[in-house]
């Protein structure tokens, strides 16, 4: 990886623009030529933009169409920047239900693929311990954000909820034990990026949390975040296993749709 390095960069030329689609809390900017992204963050969150800017690095390696890392420079005020190339296409989530279904086998197999990539090679970890050890940390810190919760537990106690999740631990590690892959991490659909004319995945964006890790994580968001715009959400599902090549664990899918917004705080 390159070191972060002095740079005239501020990101307040005319030449960047500024992005209202991102994460809580970083900034994002996109070149007037549309060619680049530049994203900074809050102190705080340095350690996550480098694992983002490390995990782009190693999965472009691994052929899964990702951000190339362009630079990692210093705002001469603000601290380190992570420069990347724009991947042309839409948010999958910014489709109507008729494109989304056009496009879901090219999404099906673009996550075959980057579930396919052998975990034995990969250096990040995105696992069942380490989603639950954030979990509790955030839950400790009294971090959970309600809007991230399924409507019907934002009335309840993160700590009420984190206690339910907790006998399912061992179980849920002993599982991704005998099945684990390359996750995304945060498998949105805001993070699929669609060539709208051919209705294809052009790729895979927002992976600072990419890493070894049970397919269920990933598979649990993308479905649900689809049945927000798939209104039939078994015929969703079904579709995707057809393509995808297997049949998912139902249970899997919700533990880790109630466990996810526990971790992000």
């Amino acid at each position: 990886m390159t070191d972060a390095r002095p740079s005239g960069l501020t990101l307040l030329e005319s030449d960047w623009m500024p992005v209202h689609r991102g994460e809580s809390g970083a900034e994002v900017f996109h070149s007037s030529d549309g060619r680049r992204y530049a994203k900074r963050v809050p102190e705080p969150q340095i350690a996550a933009l480098e694992a983002e800017r490390d995990r782009l690095t190693w999965l472009g390696n691994a052929g899964i169409p990702v951000p190339r890392v362009l630079d990692w420079t210093t705002d001469s005020t603000s601290g380190p920047i992570l420069i990347t190339s724009a991947v042309a296409g839409v948010p999958a989530d910014t489709l109507d239900a008729p494109a989304l279904i056009v496009a879901w086998p090219s999404i099906a197999a673009a996550v075959r693929r980057l579930h396919a990539v052998d975990p034995a090679d990969c250096p990040f970890d995105s696992g069942v311990a380490w989603r639950f050890d954030l979990a509790e940390s955030v839950v400790s810190r009294g971090a959970v954000n309600p809007e991230f919760l399924p409507v019907e537990q934002q009335q309840t106690s993160p700590d009420l909820l984190i206690a339910r999740l907790r006998p399912r631990r061992e179980h849920l590690e002993s599982l991704e034990a005998t099945d684990l892959v390359v996750t995304h991490g945060d498998l949105t659909l805001a993070n699929l990026l669609i060539d709208p004319r051919r209705a294809e995945v052009a790729g895979f964006i927002d992976l600072g949390r990419a890493g070894r890790g049970d397919r269920h994580a990933d598979l649990a968001l993308l479905l649900e975040t689809a049945r927000e715009i798939w209104s039939d959400a078994a015929q969703a599902r079904a579709r995707f296993e057809q393509i995808y090549g297997r049949t998912l664990d139902p249970i899997r899918l919700q533990d880790y749709l109630h466990l996810d917004p526990l971790t992000w705080g």
